[in-house]
C-alpha cells in the first residue's frame, strides 16, 4: 500500500525490527493495548509507537475519565499513587443565552449522563503513568518518532510500519543530517493514531472499511487551563451547556471542569457540521467566555496553556470494519466517543483491551496477518457497544432538528433507551460528511468578532505560543495541497477562505496583496495536529500528515 506520507526517492534501506505485535500510538488506547498483550502473554514482544517528543506530548481531551476500564485494564490503580485524584463532586447542566442561563435539573437527565464516580484528570499525565506501567511489563516505547507508512506484503496484508525519515528539507532532499526511518515489522499491527489518523484514513480508504457505514462526524473541541482566584475553586465540579454563542441551528456546546490547585479546565466544542463558511470556532470559544457567568470566575485569573484537537462524533453507526488484514483499529481511530457524555476514554481503553485479546488469541493458534474476527465480530456486544448504541441518535437529532428540539429529542430518546431499551427512532443516519456540509458564503453573511482584550480573550497567535508548538521550518510542510488551483477557485472565491476561520491555530491565509491574485500562505510551523483542514475542507483538498517525529504540540498537564 503506497503511503501518502512517504514521496518514492532513492535512500538507503532501512534498519529492520521484529516484534509480535506493533501499536501505533501512545494514548489510552495504545498503552491499554500494550499493556493487556503482556498481561496476557508476558513472552510476547510489544513496541509502541509515539509521535510526539514525549508520551501525552499531543494528548488533548477534557477530560472527565469514567474509570469502568481502567478498573478491568489495572484493578489495583486505586490504592496507588496516581494522577487520577479529583473524583467528580457534582454536575451541572445550562442552556445559555447571551446574558443568562437556565439550568437544567439533574433529575431530567438519563443516568448514563451522570457522572458520580467519574474523575476530573489530566488525560496527558495519565498516559505517562500508563506508559510507566506499560514499560514495567516489558513494553518498548519509542516516543518522537511517527509512523509515516504501512508496509505490507504480496498479498496486501499489513506486517509492519516504517517511521518517518529526518533531516529531509523542503526542497524534498535529504539534508545533511539526514536519518532514514525504521522499518517495525509485527504479525500485527494495531493502530491507534487518534481522531483522522494518517494510517487510518488510508486503510478505511484502501480495504473499505466504511462500507455500509454511515460518513463519520466530527467536532473541534479547543481547550484552556486557567489558574483561578482561590475563593471560585470548587474541586470537582463540571458543569456542560449548549446554546450561546452558537446560533440555534449550529451545534456544539461547552465544558468547565474544576481540577486541585485552583485550576480549571475551560473549553469549547463546535461541531464541524456548520454550515457558515464564515463562522470561527476559535472565536465562538472567545465569545463564551465573555458570558457574565464565564467571566466572572475566570476574573482574576491566569491563562496556563491553550490546545485544539478533532473528536470523532460519529457514534455507533459511523464505527468502520475495525480489523484489516494484519491488524485493527483502536480508540478514536476506530471513532468510539459517546457524544453526549463527551467521553471516550473508557472507550478506547477497551477496545485496546478487545484488540490486544484478539491478537493473543491469533499469535498462540500459530497466527500472523488476517482478520482479528473476533475483535470485530465482539465489539458490538460489549461494554463500547452498550454505551454507544444508547446513544446512538442523539447527534443525527440535533443536526436534523437544531439545538432546542434536537436536544430536546435526543434526551428523549435516551430516556426511550434506557427504560425499554429501544428507540422509535430506529437508527438514524448522518447523511453529509462535514465538508459536504458547508454552505457557499453568498449564502450567508459575515461575522463580526470582538477584538481579544488580552485579558479574558486572546488571539490565535498567542493561543498556539501557549500549546508549546514546534515545528523545524526547513522540512516539507505536512499540510498539502492537492490541486492549489482548485483552492482559489473554491475556497477561496466560493468559501471565503473559510480554512482561516476553522483552523483554531492560524495556519492558513490568504494574502489579498494583490486582490487579483490572492496568495495561500500555510504557516505549517503553527499547526496543533487538530485535523480540521483534513475534515472540513469543502473539497478535500488538504490532507494532513506526520512532521518529523516529536514536533507539535507539547501540553504538559492539559
Amino acid at each position: 500500500m503506497a503511503s501518502e506520507a512517504s514521496p518514492e526517492r532513492e535512500l538507503p534501506e532501512r534498519e529492520s525490527m521484529e516484534f509480535d505485535v506493533v501499536v501505533v500510538g501512545a494514548g489510552p488506547a495504545g498503552l491499554s493495548a500494550a499493556i493487556r498483550l503482556k498481561q496476557v502473554n508476558p513472552d510476547l514482544s510489544v513496541v509502541v509507537l509515539e509521535k510526539g517528543s514525549e508520551v501525552g506530548a499531543h494528548i488533548l481531551s477534557g477530560c472527565v475519565l469514567d474509570p469502568s476500564s481502567l478498573d478491568k485494564l489495572l484493578p489495583e490503580w486505586r490504592s496507588e499513587e496516581t494522577p487520577i485524584r479529583q473524583p467528580v463532586t457534582e454536575d451541572r447542566f445550562y442552556f445559555y443565552g447571551s446574558h443568562g442561563a437556565v439550568r437544567l435539573p439533574n433529575a431530567f437527565m438519563p443516568k448514563l449522563m451522570g457522572n458520580h464516580g467519574n474523575f476530573v484528570v489530566s488525560l496527558g499525565l495519565v498516559c505517562k503513568w500508563m506508559a510507566e506501567k506499560a514499560e514495567a511489563l516489558g513494553v518498548e516505547i519509542y516516543p518522537g518518532f511517527a509512523a509515516t507508512e504501512l508496509l505490507t506484503d504480496d498479498k496486501d496484508r499489513v506486517i509492519g510500519v516504517a517511521t518517518g525519515d529526518m533531516g529531509i528539507e523542503r526542497s524534498g532532499e535529504p539534508g545533511p543530517n539526514f536519518q532514514r526511518g525504521m522499518a517495525l515489522m509485527g504479525k500485527y499491527v494495531l493502530i491507534g493514531e487518534g481522531v483522522r489518523g494518517s494510517l487510518a484514513k488510508q486503510l478505511i480508504r484502501h480495504h473499505g472499511l466504511d462500507v455500509n457505514r454511515e460518513p463519520q462526524k466530527f467536532g473541534i473541541g479547543i481547550k484552556e487551563l486557567w489558574q483561578i482566584d482561590p475563593a471560585k475553586a470548587k474541586p470537582g465540579l463540571i458543569q456542560h451547556s449548549f446554546g450561546w454563542p452558537l446560533d440555534l441551528a449550529t451545534g456544539g456546546g461547552s465544558f468547565l471542569y474544576h481540577l486541585e490547585n485552583n485550576q480549571v479546565y475551560v473549553g469549547f466544542v463546535t461541531h464541524l457540521n456548520y454550515k457558515n463558511p464564515y463562522l470561527n470556532p476559535f472565536e465562538e470559544f472567545q465569545r463564551f467566555k465573555t458570558h457574565p457567568d464565564i467571566a466572572a470566575l475566570l476574573e482574576g485569573g491566569k491563562r496556563l496553556s491553550y490546545g485544539a484537537r478533532a473528536i470523532t462524533e460519529g457514534g455507533y453507526q459511523s464505527v468502520p470494519t475495525l480489523v484489516f488484514p494484519g491488524g485493527a483499529l483502536i480508540g478514536c481511530s476506530a471513532g468510539f466517543v459517546n457524544v453526549p457524555r463527551i467521553k471516550g476514554v473508557h472507550n478506547a481503553i477497551s477496545s485496546g483491551m478487545q484488540a490486544a485479546e484478539a491478537a493473543v488469541a491469533a499469535i498462540a493458534e500459530g497466527r500472523s496477518g488476517d482478520l482479528l474476527k473476533s475483535y470485530e465480530n465482539g465489539w458490538r456486544a460489549s461494554p463500547i457497544g452498550t454505551d454507544l448504541y444508547a446513544v446512538r441518535n442523539v447527534k443525527p437529532l440535533w443536526s436534523r432538528f437544531g439545538t432546542a428540539l434536537g436536544v430536546a429529542l435526543g434526551g428523549l430518546d435516551m430516556w426511550m433507551n434506557q427504560l425499554v431499551g429501544f428507540s422509535v427512532f430506529g437508527t438514524m443516519p448522518h447523511g453529509k460528511t462535514d465538508a459536504e456540509s458547508t454552505e457557499p458564503a453568498d449564502q450567508h453573511k459575515p461575522i463580526r468578532y470582538p477584538k481579544p482584550d488580552g485579558v479574558l480573550t486572546f488571539d490565535k497567535t498567542s493561543s498556539v505560543f501557549l500549546s508549546n508548538t514546534n515545528h523545524e521550518e526547513d522540512q516539507p510542510v505536512h499540510l498539502r495541497v492537492k490541486d492549489m488551483a482548485l483552492q482559489k477557485s473554491s475556497e477561496h472565491d466560493r468559501y471565503a477562505g473559510l480554512s482561516q476561520r476553522y483552523c483554531p491555530a492560524a495556519v492558513y491565509e490568504w494574502d489579498e496583496t494583490n486582490p487579483a491574485d490572492p496568495r495561500y500562505v500555510i504557516n505549517a510551523q503553527n499547526c496543533v495536529h487538530c485535523k480540521t483542514c483534513d475534515i472540513k475542507d469543502p473539497n478535500g483538498n488538504i490532507t494532513w500528515v506526520p512532521p518529523q517525529g516529536g514536533e507539535g504540540p507539547v501540553y504538559g498537564t492539559m
